[in-house]
This record gives structure tokens, sequence and C-alpha cells, in this order.
């Protein structure tokens, strides 16, 4: 019996391995859907007098920004859909929050503002993080 019982152990120890490996694999694939970073998500509606070229140069300032911003990891700016009175929406992905807290304010930010609040009506952000 003395020698049993570690057997029993042993064999119970190797049945319970995958079910535990699972576990650990689902867990792992979940905290690789929750990323770190934060996307920036704006819907714009642009001014009636804004030129189809004004509303091209603030979109590719989106671009611009993830050059001149360190934080930005990666931009959308090509809108397929859009609901309600919106026409465009850009997304910014930042690698964390700060990036995003820091962003605010900064020279980048500035500068793309100089382009883009002279044609931008309306818009609606959202911060979206795990």
């Amino acid at each position: 019996m003395k020698k049993f019982i570690p057997f029993l152990v042993g064999v119970l120890a190797l049945a319970f391995t995958p079910a535990i490996s699972s576990a650990n694999h689902h867990g792992d694939k979940k905290m690789e859907m929750a990323p770190q970073t934060v996307i920036h998500v704006v819907t714009v509606s642009w001014k009636e007098d804004a030129s189809e070229a004004d509303i091209q140069k603030a979109l590719d300032g989106v671009h611009e920004l993830a050059k001149a911003y360190d934080g930005i990891l990666r931009v959308w700016t090509k809108t397929r859909s859009a609901q309600g009175n919106r026409s465009h929406a850009f997304v910014m992905e930042f690698k964390d929050e700060q990036a995003l807290t820091d962003y605010a304010g900064s020279q980048a930010q500035k500068d793309w503002y100089e382009v883009y609040l002279p044609v931008r009506d309306r818009s609606t952000t959202f911060g979206i993080m795990n």
C-alpha cells in the first residue's frame, strides 16, 4: 500500500497535466487578445466649406503624427463606412495609457491641429483600452 499511494499520486498528476496545460494555454491566449495599447478613435464631420484637399491633408497629418510622436504605434485613416452625420473616422494606437496622456498638448498634436482644426466641424473621441 505504501508504494501504491505514490504511484496513484503520480498517475493522477499525469492525468490532470493536460487540463492544467490547456487552461494555461487559454489564459495566455486571453492575455494576447488583451493588449496594453490604447486605441484612440475619432469620428469627424468636416466644415461645409472644407475642400477635399484640405480634408485629405488633415487625414495625412494623422500619419505624420505617428512619425512625429513616438507613442503612436499605428494609425488608420481610410473610412470604409460611416453612420450618422460623421463622414470620416481615424484611429491612432498608442503604446500605452501614458503615451496617450502625454500626447495631449504635445508639440506633435499642436502642429497637427494647425491643419486639422480649421477644417473640422465636429468630432467625437473614444479612448479604448483593456
